[in-house]
């Protein structure tokens, strides 16, 4: 491939073989797209693509036809034949592109070929505008399945305007499947007291999504929670009796609880019911032969009402019996089932039981993750998909790096594996604080290495070239200083939920949430046994924030470099054209400029930091930062409103103002 000195242009994913040669070629100011009616595409939407782009870049308008009888300077077929193979072996969306003096030819395998060349030349036409560079691509995937799971449950529900733009985006990166993380935040029939209040999607939605989608040549999968992570149903009247833990259901919300309880009782008959309701009403509104029933992290299994049954059988055979019914089920209706693996890699026992028409969606999200549990699915004989994630969970700002270094790896596992896809998560745990767009470069980096894991592709690299191709930065520094600015993030939104929710509401310390916090889990027992009474809040939060005194007193050189940062990315920003993902930028880097703040005063209140040498973050000006927090979470409400519904940001806003009322109380 040619050198990034010697063109300022870049296609993502990077293709598997490219010759650039000579010259350039002038697109004219008035011609044609002919789209070959063997692609299937019925209404022509691949060439309203380029039409569409080549107005944005140069102005002009271009006509669409199809035919032997009409010409074309860009003409879009299928081969007749085809003479070269993705590296898993097959050819699905595989495809050649020409760029030379006498037009245009984007020659596909299938209808996904075609849409796969079709968006490496949008990309093309969006860089250089009417001059294209002369040259020759062959490209096919790795992978062939390429997914993005989006989590739409957990505190945002996505705009079905902004789910449209988000699948736009991942058909300009070669994604071909969609998945949306549903717990409580779909209108069933009958189950209104659990999605009341939460903005819930809807079977029209739903519809209009499946079908815009598969336009897009993205299969929308359907995912619902089946079993684990029924925290909002198992707390509602109707419903509590079939949880683990029912006599928790009326315990004040809490976004810590809310990841790590309230299991369904499967011991119980009603249990199978209400899951098969959920599967059979929501696989009616999708065209999909898949079904991911989730089952995952069902930590309360055989601790509460299945206690007696998983002593008789096990808690394996529990899991796998019921996940084995929910399987047959579908199978019954000619689905092919999915689940997270995170309880069979656990239970390895599992992983022999599974038919074998199920696909296990094996996660791991550490960015220095190894490929043991890949190789364990593999060695089973079970099939997969290798599931990285995009690290935006619990924070204002993209951990860029972590990502990088975890779908990188991920990726080159799983095809060392043979897994059959990747699935490229996108979680909200916390309330989904997380701006979706922020997710853009980690999801970006899972169209790269889903297309070609065995790229030898730097970071850096990808980032510059991510700031060329997605935001249209020419300085190629836009994405650097995003990364640059998340590393300055020293008290997230994790430190502060964590801190704010060790009460438990009634002012004693909640033991749920400090068993998840490692330097009180390891200490609780202890303390109950030393002093023969339960840590008290205050004892709790001293030990926590205690625990974070080096990393508080990064707070001032970090909050200095993170202002450096908003200096250096706001002339970038403004020659961008994007005045959305501008805002989101900055107020997100304005967020955790006062999270900083809030940690090194919370410290200084613990006695953690000295009073007299607290700098700009003095005990006088702890109201004056309360202030700021509301201001800036009203300018952070009008940002989600841009993506999201309601949904629940209430608890977002409701958890700011409690740490401004800390804030109040901690400086009388």
């Amino acid at each position: 491939m040619a050198s990034e000195n010697t063109r300022k242009w870049a296609i993502i994913p990077e293709p598997n073989s490219m010759t650039v040669g000579e010259g350039t070629v002038l697109l004219p100011y008035a011609e044609r797209v002919n789209e070959s009616i063997a692609i299937g595409d019925g209404d022509f939407l691949l060439a309203h693509q380029l039409v569409a782009d080549i107005r944005s870049a140069t102005g002009t308008d271009w006509d669409i036809a199809t035919g032997d009888m009409w010409s074309g300077f860009i003409r879009l077929r299928i081969a007749d034949s085809w003479d070269f193979d993705s590296q898993d072996g097959g050819t699905a969306g595989a495809y050649t592109l020409t760029i030379n003096t006498d037009g245009i030819t984007i020659t596909g395998c299938d209808f996904e070929g075609v849409r796969n060349g079709v968006q490496t030349l949008r990309q093309l036409i969006r860089q250089n505008g009417a001059v294209l560079p002369v040259l020759q691509i062959e490209d096919a995937p790795a992978y062939r399945i390429r997914g993005y799971y989006l989590d739409a449950t957990r505190g945002r529900v996505p705009t079905l305007a902004w789910l449209k733009q988000w699948a736009d985006k991942l058909c300009l990166y070669k994604y071909n499947q969609l998945q949306l993380y549903i717990e409580h935040t779909f209108a069933f029939d009958g189950m209104s007291e659990t999605w009341r209040g939460s903005s819930p999607l809807t079977p029209a939605d739903t519809l209009e999504f499946d079908q815009y989608c598969a336009n897009l040549g993205i299969e929308l999968v359907p995912s619902v929670s089946t079993f684990g992570h029924q925290y909002v149903a198992m707390r509602t009247q109707e419903l509590r009796e079939l949880g683990e833990f029912s006599e928790d259901a009326d315990r004040p919300f809490s976004f810590i609880e809310r990841m790590r309880h309230h299991t369904l009782n499967v011991a119980d008959d009603r249990a199978f019911a209400f899951s098969t309701q959920l599967v059979d009403s929501y696989l009616q509104l999708f065209r999909s032969k898949r079904f991911n029933i989730c089952a995952d992290e069902t930590f309360d299994l055989g601790k509460g009402k299945s206690k007696q049954e998983a002593q008789r059988v096990g808690v394996a055979a529990l899991y796998a019996t019921y996940v084995g019914k929910l399987c047959e089920h579908l199978s019954k209706q000619g689905r092919e089932p999915m689940f997270w693996g995170d309880i069979a890699i656990e239970m390895p026992e599992i992983l022999e039981t599974l038919p074998n028409n199920v696909t296990l969606l094996n996660w791991q999200y550490e960015p220095e993750a190894t490929d043991e549990k890949i190789q364990l699915v593999a060695q089973a004989g079970a099939k997969q998909i290798v599931c990285p994630a995009v690290w935006g969970w619990n924070a204002l700002l993209p951990r860029i790096d972590d990502a990088w270094n975890n779908i990188a790896r991920i990726a080159r596992y799983g095809i060392d594996c043979g897994a059959e896809g990747m699935l490229v998560t996108d979680w909200g745990d916390f309330g989904h604080v997380n701006d979706p767009r922020m997710a853009v470069p980690g999801m970006i980096f899972g169209a790269q290495y889903a297309w070609n894991p065995a790229g030898d592709t730097a970071e850096n690299d990808l980032l510059e070239r991510i700031s060329r191709v997605e935001y249209g930065d020419c300085s190629a520094r836009f994405v650097v200083l995003l990364r640059n600015a998340s590393a300055q993030a020293v008290f997230t939104w994790r430190e502060l939920v964590e801190y704010l929710e060790l009460d438990d509401g009634t002012g004693n310390c909640n033991t749920d949430v400090a068993q998840t916090i490692p330097c009180l889990a390891d200490r609780l027992v202890d303390h109950l046994s030393d002093c023969g009474n339960a840590m008290t809040v205050r004892e709790a939060r001293n030990r926590m924030m205690r625990n974070m005194a080096t990393t508080i007193e990064r707070i001032p050189q970090a909050n200095r470099a993170l202002q450096q940062c908003m200096v250096d990315i706001a002339p970038i920003a403004a020659h961008m054209g994007n005045p959305g993902i501008t805002a989101a930028v900055r107020i997100a880097m304005e967020g955790q400029l006062l999270l900083n703040r809030v940690g090194f005063a919370l410290a200084e209140a613990h006695d953690v930091r000295d009073a007299h040498d607290a700098g700009d973050w003095r005990p006088s000006d702890y109201r004056a930062l309360a202030r700021e927090l509301e201001c800036w979470c009203e300018a952070y409400a009008k940002e989600w409103n841009a993506t999201s519904q309601p949904s629940e940001l209430h608890r977002i806003q409701e958890t700011v103002w409690k740490a401004a009322d800390e804030l109040r109380r901690i400086s009388k």
